[in-house]
């Protein structure tokens, strides 16, 4: 068992938790009952649905191979971390383009996605 990659996988299962509980709340409410739209509104919800089918399948993967290590486990632990390095590059350029202080604070998913990255990558070597 790689004890890597399975933290990555609780680790994305906790933040698959996290986005569809308070991404629930916080973003996607305020967005449905926006002024937006429908067709730009029902296109960011159905987004926010896609990235919840791939935090919580790939949180499945992370934990599937931590688990039986079959052939093929390092590259996919490789591409889940960039996976991640990627989201967490994505918040992170955004959170800096908000103005005011304390701006990667106000978009703080990367703080969640950025482990996952890293625990990947050290469960893929």
């Amino acid at each position: 068992m790689n004890g890597w990659l399975l933290t990555a996988g609780i680790a994305a299962a906790a933040v698959a938790g996290v986005h569809v509980v308070a991404g629930h709340i916080d973003p996607v409410r305020p967005l449905l009952t926006s002024a937006l739209p429908e067709i730009p509104k029902r296109t960011m919800h159905a987004v926010w649905h896609w990235v919840s089918a791939d935090l919580v399948l790939t949180a499945l993967t992370l934990i599937a191979v931590a688990i039986t290590e079959p052939a093929g486990t390092e590259m996919v632990a490789l591409l889940t971390a960039v996976h991640f390095a990627a989201y967490t590059v994505v918040f992170v350029i955004i959170a800096a383009a908000l103005p005011g202080p304390r701006r990667l604070l106000r978009l703080p998913q990367w703080i969640l996605l950025a482990p996952i990255a890293v625990l990947a990558l050290v469960g893929a070597v």
